[in-house]
């Protein structure tokens, strides 16, 4: 999260800034009215300086939010964390000309980044790893979902087996005709009997051993 919050900044002094929690840190005070309009002139006009120093000055706001979550101390900086880059969007895209306050967008920007981590939370916490841990056996070794449901036989390899027959025994329908399909059944054991030799094959169907050799 940090490594996140720190390519967004571009300012090492300020990423060290963000890194003191909000719950318990001391930050600057907001910018009067005149001075934040002067920063945001020179935010427009590419100054990096000026964006930090909106973004310091406004860092009160994301301790406001983090506030109205109950939360953990670990989760709480999580938050404060995920909100900070919410503040970062917010001055980097606030528009002056849009007669809003940029704490009023600061602050709307900031919830909706802790927001969309909650989804994000909710959404992880339906999907179910196969591999996860669910109980231990009798000699202390780890069960997973996987171990449960798998299954030895061979159910799945006798239907692809059939499903290869039939379409097997559709090729041979277009491609062959009645004595010849006959042979190849027999010959290959392809109907459910075992294989029969050249000769077996010619005695069955009353033809020569050479014409069947020939169809082989």
């Amino acid at each position: 999260m940090l490594s996140s919050l720190f390519a967004l900044l571009g300012s090492e002094s300020l990423f060290w800034m963000l890194r003191v929690s909000p719950v318990t840190g001391s930050f600057p005070q907001p910018l009067s009215a005149a001075r934040e309009r002067e920063a945001l002139l020179a935010m427009q006009e590419g100054d990096a300086a000026a964006r930090d120093l909106l973004i310091e000055h406004n860092l009160r706001l994301v301790a406001h939010v983090v506030k109205k979550y109950y939360a953990s101390r670990e989760d709480q900086d999580d938050l404060v964390s995920i909100g900070t880059i919410g503040l970062i969007k917010a001055v980097s895209t606030f528009k002056s000309d849009k007669n809003t306050r940029l704490a009023t967008y600061a602050c709307r920007c900031i919830e909706n980044e802790i927001l969309m981590y909650f989804r994000s939370l909710r959404k992880q916490s339906q999907e179910v790893s196969l591999y996860d841990p669910i109980d231990n056996d009798s000699d202390g070794n780890a069960i997973s979902l996987l171990d449960v449901i798998s299954c030895e036989d061979a159910m799945l390899e006798q239907v692809d087996l059939s499903d290869r027959q039939h379409l097997l025994y559709r090729y041979l329908a277009q491609a062959l005709d009645a004595r010849e399909r006959r042979i190849l059944l027999l010959r290959y054991g392809l109907t459910g009997q075992p294989p029969m030799t050249q000769r077996q094959v010619a005695q069955h169907c009353g033809i020569s051993r050479s014409y069947v050799s020939r169809r082989n």
